[in-house]
């Protein structure tokens, strides 16, 4: 009993996620989301740097900091009108908002330099998969 409550007493509580509330009226709530929502639609998955650019062009009245722009990512998430994709390449990690209907393919938007990877070329082989396993013409 004494190493029970030694267990319980010894392990962090769960953070209390309370529901977010948004600072704007719901007509400028809906505004603000409904031009994010274009944004990411009209050019692709952007990271959040990317997407506060693209706001700045935009020129929302009730946007004014790019904190305030991540809490109505992340009320948008909840709500579930975007979703937050993963893009890992190496040893990078790349975080992308886009919408549900977007497909998963994704493009890198910035370029990961290295100066001690050198370029290497591959060639790949273009012909169909059927003719190299002799499958042409019995499926």
């Amino acid at each position: 009993m004494f190493g029970s409550m030694i267990r319980y007493f010894s392990t962090k509580p769960k953070p209390k996620m309370k529901p977010i509330e948004l600072k704007t009226s719901p007509e400028q709530t809906q505004t603000i989301a409904r031009v994010i929502f274009d944004i990411l639609k009209e050019h692709g998955p952007l990271t959040v740097g990317d997407t506060w650019e693209r706001v700045k062009e935009v020129g929302l009245r009730g946007l004014t900091s790019k904190r305030y722009m991540k809490i109505v990512l992340r009320w948008m998430r909840g709500r579930q009108k975007i979703r937050l994709i993963c893009n890992h390449v190496g040893p990078h990690k790349q975080f992308l908002y886009t919408t549900w209907f977007t497909k998963p393919s994704i493009s890198h938007t910035r370029a990961v330099h290295n100066s001690s990877t050198s370029t290497t070329s591959f060639s790949v082989d273009t012909s169909s998969p059927k003719s190299s396993l002799g499958l042409e013409g019995g499926l």
